[in-house]
């Protein structure tokens, strides 16, 4: 099944949306993608946590040890909602809001061994996504001011897709396509075997009405686009002074043609890059170049209801 989202086409905002709050839809694959994590982490039980009273009670805190956009609430509570549906939780803080270091995140009440079982799991998914969403607000406040916006890539961990998708929206920036299935780009491997830029771009509209998006290397390539009425076109590896002449070409030819910046880039590279006037810059460092976010869960427990 494919999770979806209310909206995965990637759309131009005036400054005044981007700087409102997020719009973001939750993907509809949480519980199938908690299942998975929680049966691979117990398998055939939780030995240890076995060592506990089963009738023994807990509250619990998640503290965020580190300045961090906070992202992931939803598979965090479904860990729990699966594993003890009466654990209680309580939230201190927004989904894609800043947290400080030291910042108490949510406090959590219930039967200790599922507190304990879901701890690692319900912590992962956190930090993933809370890691995600703070790169994601690191790229995109590096142009702001601009009229560029940062995109993602699909160079996501495997079966976290639609979760980073929707992360990185909580941080800010934009969605590009969710797969391969929504939206059509063409890229070096493609261009080969249909032979040339407008070949591939004439066969792709035989199959499909989707937007089409192609990827050059040069400004040749750029004109073939062009010419061929691409919707958008992917400018690979280009400096910024091709960016911005690639700019110049594309206003010149009088289309709506969008041009997305791509190759790498570093944060201090960004907003030169914005200002060469292109109206993307997609990063796969949003969702693949990671360091968690350190979150620590601290217990206190009590051993019956009585107590």
């Amino acid at each position: 099944m494919r999770p979806r989202f209310a909206d995965t086409t990637v759309q131009a905002m005036s400054q005044t949306e981007r700087n409102s709050p997020i719009s973001r839809s939750l993907p509809t694959d949480i519980s199938q993608v908690v299942s998975l994590a929680l049966a691979e982490d117990i398998g055939s039980g939780d030995l240890t946590t076995s060592l506990v009273a089963a009738d023994a009670l807990a509250r619990a805190a998640v503290i965020a040890r580190e300045q961090a956009v906070i992202c992931g609430r939803p598979w965090f509570d479904e860990v729990f909602r699966q594993l003890d549906a009466s654990i209680a939780i309580e939230w201190m803080i927004a989904e894609g809001q800043p947290a400080e270091a030291g910042q108490t995140i949510c406090r959590l009440s219930g039967a200790a061994r599922p507190l304990l079982t879901g701890e690692r799991t319900a912590l992962n998914f956190l930090q993933t996504l809370s890691a995600t969403a703070t790169t994601a607000k690191t790229f995109a406040d590096a142009v702001s001011g601009t009229k560029c916006q940062i995109l993602d890539t699909r160079k996501t961990i495997p079966g976290l897709r639609s979760a980073q998708k929707y992360a990185v929206a909580c941080g800010g920036a934009m969605n590009h396509r969710l797969g391969l299935f929504d939206a059509i780009l063409i890229k070096e491997n493609h261009i080969a075997a249909a032979g040339s830029v407008a070949a591939a771009i004439t066969q792709a509209r035989a199959i499909s009405d989707l937007p089409i998006q192609i990827e050059v290397e040069n400004l040749e390539q750029l004109d073939q686009a062009l010419a061929a009425n691409a919707d958008s076109i992917l400018l690979d590896n280009f400096s910024n002074a091709l960016l911005a002449e690639a700019v110049i070409k594309t206003r010149t030819a009088g289309g709506k043609t969008r041009l997305e910046a791509s190759g790498g880039y570093q944060i201090e590279q960004l907003e030169d890059a914005a200002k060469t006037g292109v109206d993307f810059i997609s990063s796969g460092a949003l969702t693949k170049n990671l360091r968690a976010i350190d979150f620590s869960m601290r217990f206190k427990f009590r051993e019956t209801a009585d107590q």
